[in-house]
């Protein structure tokens, strides 16, 4: 495998960017609160790490459908995935849950 240097800060620059445009768009959309996670939150970006945001918003959607509003609104330009909780589940889950789990100890709060 051939070693690429740089590519990594530039995926940092992309997923930072696209993190400010989505961040710009979210709370008049209905988002309370925002967590980046994974890669970005720990510093350890690589050509294929992925934007991971964990989300606080009121819904009635079922959790596996709830990633497609923030996809079908933002339309992300980057690789992002989107882990979408109500403030209840928040509340309830907070210390049961790993995605909640990471948000609290690893994750970086960016909303809310």
């Amino acid at each position: 495998m051939p070693i690429m240097f740089g590519f990594a800060h530039q995926r940092r620059q992309m997923l930072d960017a696209e993190l400010e445009r989505l961040l710009s768009e979210m709370p008049q959309l209905g988002m309370l609160r925002m967590w980046a996670i994974g890669d970005l939150a720990m510093g350890r970006v690589t050509t294929e790490s992925t934007l991971d945001l964990v989300l606080v918003q009121e819904t009635d959607e079922p959790w596996q459908r709830r990633a497609d509003f923030w996809n079908v609104h933002l339309r992300p330009r980057v690789g992002t995935n989107f882990f979408v909780y109500t403030p209840g589940e928040f509340e309830e889950l907070g210390e049961s849950d790993p995605l909640l789990m990471a948000a609290a100890m690893e994750g970086e709060s960016i909303y809310g």
